[in-house]
């Protein structure tokens, strides 16, 4: 065997035994977040000036809109306030079990999801946004399972599903069949910016475009809705992003 060779089957054996050694220390490392929706780039996440969003720049307990991975399917970024581990065991409407990848950021507390509601895709569009983050609770005096009332969930009031955006969007209650997709987040910490690098869970991006599309075409005044998002993306606060919330 020449040098070079054994050298080079030296450092393979070397990497092995280092991964094994880390999934040894973090079995969630063997399971990858399953079911890639579609092949998306990574794009870096931007303000309504183009410049890199700050993680500092979300404001806690608020909700954002993001396009991805297609220009026209609509996003949550949130920071929520708390730590969000990786881990969480999900499954979609077909049964297939996936893994979420935990929040992202300084203090682990940023989170993204499809905007699109698994039950009946409610989405936000500039007019009214049906589904939106709740920071604070309707009742802070209702029982602990009164999901409709509670604060920190995604919620919908078309039909009332509730998502929980800490444990992978996971459905607290009404009738949606799955979480909402996830978005796969990364930060940078040299650049002090955030990526979308990928979307998984249960696919909704293909019926919603096929089902709503005229509708989504004319919002955004092209006709290739799947065309994806590359670069940036621009990040905006609910607030400016639609005009009312219905809930």
């Amino acid at each position: 065997m020449a040098e070079s060779d054994s050298f080079d089957r030296r450092k393979f054996i070397k990497a092995c035994v280092g991964a094994g050694a880390a999934v040894a220390a973090d079995p969630s490392l063997m399971a990858q977040p399953a079911g890639e929706l579609v092949p998306a780039e990574r794009v870096r996440l931007v303000d309504a000036d183009e410049k890199t969003l700050l993680p500092e720049a979300l404001a806690v307990g608020q909700s954002y809109v993001f396009h991805y991975p297609y220009v026209t399917t609509p996003c949550f970024l949130i920071d929520l306030g708390l730590p969000t581990e990786p881990g969480a065991e999900l499954e979609t409407s077909d049964g297939r079990p996936y893994r979420w990848s935990g929040g992202v950021g300084p203090g682990r507390s940023i989170v993204a999801f499809s905007a699109i509601c698994a039950h009946r895709m409610s989405y936000p569009t500039r007019n009214v946004s049906f589904i939106d983050y709740r920071h604070k609770p309707m009742n802070t005096e209702a029982p602990g399972n009164d999901w409709w009332s509670r604060g920190q969930v995604i919620y919908c009031c078309s039909e009332g599903s509730v998502y929980d955006p800490s444990d992978g969007a996971r459905v607290l209650a009404g009738p949606a069949p799955q979480p909402l997709a996830a978005v796969r987040l990364e930060y940078d910490d040299d650049e002090k910016a955030l990526y979308a690098t990928g979307v998984y869970g249960g696919d909704m991006l293909e019926r919603f475009l096929t089902e709503f599309g005229f509708q989504v075409a004319l919002a955004h005044k092209r006709d290739d809705i799947r065309h994806p998002a590359r670069n940036v993306t621009t990040v905006w606060p609910m607030s400016e992003y639609s005009r009312t919330g219905a809930c």
